[in-house]
């Protein structure tokens, strides 16, 4: 099992370098100009969730956004920006997919925090001075 793992992991780069170079050539697209807007999509990609990543870390200990909410979404970005940098057209559909995948959509029960049930108001203590 090892070793059917460890060949499929070898082979996979190899096999989408391969279709890369074939659709380039069926498109007329060079494949340097496929492999780097890859490269570039998954470099930006990286470097926007880095920041997004500290963000959504500052809203989950401030209560205002649930942490395994943010660690899901934030992986399945790194993933898809991992794949982006792998060179091969296969590599970039999954990881167009799973970037397309509807994770984390919606307030619901389970993905609302304390906070933003609660509505626009701040809670604080009143006294009338005479």
């Amino acid at each position: 099992m090892r070793y059917l793992l460890l060949g499929i992991v070898l082979v996979f780069p190899v096999v989408d370098l391969y279709t890369t170079v074939r659709v380039a050539h069926w498109t007329g697209i060079p494949t340097w100009l496929w492999l780097a807007c890859s490269t570039l999509a998954g470099l930006s990609l990286l470097r926007s969730e880095r920041l997004a990543f500290r963000a959504a870390t500052i809203a989950a200990m401030h209560g205002e956004q649930s942490l395994l909410r943010g660690l899901v979404d934030s992986g399945r970005k790194v993933v898809a920006a991992l794949l982006l940098l792998l060179p091969g057209i296969m590599s970039d559909v999954i990881a167009l997919l799973l970037l397309a995948l509807p994770l984390n959509v919606g307030g619901g029960a389970t993905g609302a925090s304390p906070r933003a049930t609660r509505g626009p108001y701040i809670d604080g203590d009143y006294r009338r001075i005479d």
